[in-house]
């Protein structure tokens, strides 16, 4: 065979190879196309897509408490100077707890609970009035303080407190300046030195005597609340501005930011109970202004947290029972777990809230 007639034939060979794929490929995709155009009861069994099964649920761990009251240490009550002339404190963002009540002279002082916290500074360190005993009874604290008033002195000694005092118990040390009163300070490890000397009890059973959410939880019918202004006096006033980001509240004390005196840390609460309460001037056999606070009964205030405040009932119905929170209808609050300051403001005084 020549050549040519040779080359014509593998030509022929090689585009019938071609067409021929090309049909297959046609039928192949046609075939397909037929299948997927198919309702699916009508497929093989071998053309049922499987179906994904669906993840199990992630299962959320038991709610074991709030973290910031946790373990069975004994509370401790701290009691705090906060006169015109203090301008700042050391150790309160370690507390759980913490309350600011109205003294003589328009002045107020601040009671800071801790509970298995070991701050290196409190303070500065003050004395004691009678009606802050009622709230370290209904804690079961030890009760720290620097000195205290004729009816202080008394009930301590009538109620048992167990109680640790700058006027006896070296406890403390002096911050500059030297020849102020304003400078006692203390920490937690010279604290719980000083329960061991008096063998105090130093561990508790006893819950918070505030309730918990088990998550953190708006309000219901909560108003705006992102500025709150307290006044004590016109000496006194507190405040706070909420911070989104981190859905606390950032203290002001009168006008200033209120923060650490040796870190700068700014003081802050995760929520607010701020209630009035009746007080009156105390007869003084040392003629200092002294007050009489009625905590004993029931009034109105405002439970405030993530934004947005609620006004509530308070009751207390013995010296040493716990004050009850409740909303208006009638149901103990709950509060989100974080520090909490209770403003008791007389009602002479005033709670804005915007």
């Amino acid at each position: 065979m020549k050549k040519s007639g040779l080359y014509i034939v593998v030509a022929f060979v090689i585009v019938a190879i071609i067409a021929a794929g090309v049909l297959f490929g046609i039928s192949i995709h046609n075939k397909q196309k037929e299948n997927e155009e198919k309702p699916s009861e009508v497929l093989g069994a071998t053309d049922v897509v499987p179906e994904v099964p669906e993840e199990p649920p992630v299962e959320e761990e038991p709610y074991t408490g709030p973290e910031i009251f946790t373990g069975d240490d004994r509370p401790i009550a701290v009691m705090i100077d906060n006169e015109t002339a203090v301008k700042s404190h050391a150790g309160l963002n370690d507390a759980y707890m913490l309350y600011e009540f109205i003294i003589e002279g328009g002045e107020s002082r601040i009671m800071a609970f801790f509970k298995g916290t070991m701050p290196e500074k409190i303070g500065p360190v003050r004395s004691s009035r009678h009606y802050f005993l009622d709230y370290a009874l209904e804690h079961d604290a030890i009760y720290v303080h620097f000195g205290w008033s004729p009816k202080a002195q008394q009930d301590i000694k009538s109620l048992k407190i167990n109680n640790i005092n700058g006027l006896y118990d070296d406890f403390y040390w002096r911050e500059a300046p030297k020849s102020s009163y304003h400078n006692a300070f203390t920490s937690m490890a010279n604290i719980l030195k000083y329960a061991g000397y008096k063998k105090y009890r130093t561990t508790s059973d006893k819950d918070c005597i505030l309730q918990f959410n088990e998550k953190d939880t708006e309000l219901e019918n909560g108003q705006v609340a992102n500025n709150v202004y307290i006044k004590y006096s016109n000496l006194q006033s507190t405040s706070y501005t909420y911070d989104e980001e981190s859905k606390t509240y950032l203290r002001t004390k009168r006008d200033y930011e209120h923060k650490d005196r040796f870190t700068g840390e700014r003081f802050y609460a995760k929520n607010i109970i701020a209630i009035y309460v009746r007080d009156e001037l105390l007869p003084d056999v040392e003629d200092k202004g002294r007050r009489e606070l009625y905590n004993i009964g029931s009034g109105d205030g405002y439970y405030i947290t993530n934004g947005e405040s609620i006004p509530i009932k308070w009751t207390k119905t013995t010296r040493s029972g716990k004050t009850v929170y409740k909303d208006l209808n009638g149901n103990e609050i709950k509060v989100n777990d974080g520090i909490t300051w209770v403003q008791i403001v007389p009602i002479t005084g005033k709670i804005e809230i915007k």
